[in-house]
């Protein structure tokens, strides 16, 4: 796992490839000026008109030990009247994205010793979703119902920056959808406006490096799999592969 130095800054290149979904995190705190650098970094993120429609709630501490209890209850007692307020996931996945779907969660089971077919333990490791896999840091990422698709567009230019702003300060990151089903529990306890709408939670904080699952490193597809030239493709340089 690449630690970035403080005194060192990265390449936006070794920013990118740095990155990565965390699912284990040590507890150590982080300072509250590194949390205001990083959202400011992230604040830079483009936006139509420049509305900015984002909102972020940081949650440490009590605020954030409360929330895990209190959906950690309704998970645990397998209550399906929590459901999202919009669906992240299709109802049915298609290929080539059931295919990837599939191989990147084989991988991370087999990182964890997780057999197919192991519910318990399969369970168990989605139960870690709703702990933060242990970060000391939730960021609940909202933004304004009343506004239109375009800034949804938006919202995942700042998740974006954030991740990697993330990143550059020694941080890692998870993007987490499995909280969308308890909206109503988030919104009641971080009193959101009533035109809140919640998008995703973010578990933030230092990497352990020697967690089994932060050694995976999700593949990407080629880029002949999904890039249509519509002239000639351009040709790399030479000695360069394409």
């Amino acid at each position: 796992m690449h630690t970035p130095d403080p005194h060192l800054p990265m390449t936006l290149s070794e920013v990118i490839h740095a990155r990565r979904s965390i699912r284990a995190f040590l507890p150590t705190p982080v300072a509250a000026n590194t949390v205001r650098a990083v959202l400011q970094l992230a604040a830079r993120a483009p936006s139509g008109n420049n509305i900015q429609p984002w909102r972020t709630h940081v949650l440490s501490d009590s605020a954030r030990q409360q929330l895990i209890n209190t959906v950690l209850a309704r998970f645990d007692a397998n209550d399906d009247s929590c459901q999202p307020e919009y669906a992240y996931y299709p109802a049915t996945f298609h290929e080539p994205y059931l295919s990837r779907r599939r191989q990147v969660g084989l991988a991370l089971y087999r990182q964890l010793g997780i057999e197919r077919g192991d519910q318990p333990r399969m369970r168990s490791q989605l139960h870690r979703n709703f702990e933060f896999f242990g970060a000391p840091l939730a960021l609940m990422i909202t933004l304004d119902r009343r506004l239109a698709q375009g800034s949804w567009l938006d919202c995942g230019m700042f998740i974006q920056n954030l991740l990697l702003a993330a990143t550059a300060h020694g941080l890692g990151s998870c993007v987490q959808a499995a909280w969308t089903p308890y909206h109503r529990i988030i919104s009641q306890q971080l009193q959101m406006d009533a035109n809140e709408q919640f998008l995703c939670a973010i578990a933030l904080g230092y990497v352990d490096p020697l967690a089994p699952e932060n050694q995976l490193l999700s593949p990407r597809a080629e880029l002949n799999e999904w890039v249509r030239w519509h002239n000639s493709a351009p040709t790399p340089p030479q000695g360069v592969s394409p």
